[in-house]
Parts: structure tokens; sequence; C-alpha cells
């Protein structure tokens, strides 16, 4: 099971990362977690532009879901295509925003490059993976999720407030993306994104081995994010997200 980290730019693409994006491979089988704005171009220097089996939607926030739109143009007016559908697991109404961001009518839509999958709470499988999705704390439909391949697990916090749910997705992990979007100052709002000290005291709580603070919001200084998070409990190893940072959990 290998993790590239794509995009890890949070709220808009920074100058150096898209937005959210997360490969993971087993087996052979490709999927993506999210697939934020600017994610398509950097997906290609790791994979070939028709390599991706499967994608998970976190939700329908611009910065975690914009380029299904130009990779709909990839698999649908390729010389080489049109490509077979692939599975997209997504909140409600995926299908319908997303064409209507494309500019596309709602018949046929985007099913001609995507088969859409409604994501409720629960465990299913995606190839290879054992993936569990959980509800969490955001203001729009969000889930986290829990990717497993044998006895490797990553948990990614998608966008979300103070959650005992990602705690819950994350018991374990070998790797724990988690979102710390907010410097750590008196009065954040609730329910919407969590800073370095939160991310490290959800990872803590879920005795995760590796804590990856993603989300970083280009603004926003990245080592004082970092420091932060030392605030918050966590013995295990803590670092920042970086596009085309690689974790092979074996």
């Amino acid at each position: 099971m290998k993790l590239t980290i794509i995009g890890c730019s949070g709220s808009f693409p920074g100058p150096d990362s898209p937005s959210s994006c997360y490969l993971l491979e087993a087996e052979g089988f490709r999927m993506l977690m999210d697939f934020g704005s600017g994610s398509l171009g950097t997906l290609q220097r790791h994979i070939g532009l028709y390599d991706v089996d499967a994608i998970c939607l976190s939700h329908l926030h611009a910065d975690h879901c914009l380029d299904l739109c130009p990779y709909h143009v990839v698999r649908t007016y390729s010389p080489d295509g049109p490509f077979g559908k692939i599975p997209v697991y997504a909140p409600a109404d995926a299908s319908r925003r997303l064409a209507a961001a494309y500019g596309m009518p709602e018949e046929p839509g985007l099913e001609t490059a995507f088969d859409f999958v409604r994501l409720t709470p629960g465990v299913f499988e995606i190839g290879p993976f054992a993936v569990t999705a959980g509800r969490v704390n955001h203001p729009v439909e969000t889930y986290g999720f829990r990717i497993s391949h044998g006895d490797r697990s990553v948990a990614y916090s998608g966008d979300t407030g103070e959650s005992a749910e990602l705690v819950r997705l994350a018991a374990g992990a070998d790797v724990m993306l988690c979102e710390a979007s907010y410097l750590d100052d008196p009065d954040l709002p609730p329910n919407l994104h969590l800073n370095g000290r939160q991310a490290a005291e959800h990872a803590a709580k879920a005795v995760a081995d590796t804590l990856v603070l993603t989300h970083l919001v280009p603004w926003y200084d990245k080592d004082r994010i970092l420091e932060e998070a030392s605030r918050g409990g966590f013995d295990g190893r803590v670092e920042l997200a970086r596009s085309g940072a690689v974790y092979d959990l074996g």
C-alpha cells in the first residue's frame, strides 16, 4: 500500500501545491481521495492520465472536487478515448452539481465518464481497499475516510472541526492525514476546521502512528502550524504534508 500526496493546499492552490488530492495504490489499483483545484496537472507527474481506477470525494467544495470536471474531458475526448467509466464515491447530488460547474446539462452530465455512487456512513470495498466512511463536522455533507489494505491503514479527515468520528476512523492508523487549516487563535468558529494543536489531540486520542498535517492554507505560516501541533499531546511522528511526498506502507 502506497500513499502519494498530490495536493495538500487548503481552500485554494498554493505556490507549491494544488488543492486536496491523495493517491492510494495497492495491487496495481489506483484510487484518488479528493480531486481539488489544480491537482490533475500534478497527478500526471506520478501516474498516467488514464490510470485512475476510482475516486472518493470527501465533500463538494471546489478545493476537494473541482478537477473532476477537466478529468471528464480527459476520459471523454482523448484521441485514444473515450475510456470506460470509473466509480466516483461522493456525497448526495454530486453529479448534478459538478455538471453545473462544468457547464453541462444534467443529462447526460458527467455520467458518460463516471459512475457516481452515493456515499453513506459504513464500510465497503473499492478494488483491493476496505473503505470506512464517516460523517465529520463541516457545514456541508462531509466524510472522513479510513482506507485499509491488509494490516495497513490510512485515515483522512476531509474538512472538519473537532470530531469524535474522526478519532474512531483514525484508531491505530499507520498514517493520519489530518487537516490543520487554522492557527491556534481564540474564538475560532466551531464545526469548520482544525488547527495544528487540535489535529494532534485527535491523533493522540486515536493512537495513530504518524500524523501528517494537511489542508495547509497558503496565507498561514506552516512552521507555526507544525509548532502548535507539538502542544497537542501526540507522541508519534508529526510532519507537514508536502506535494510529492510518498509513504510506502508496505
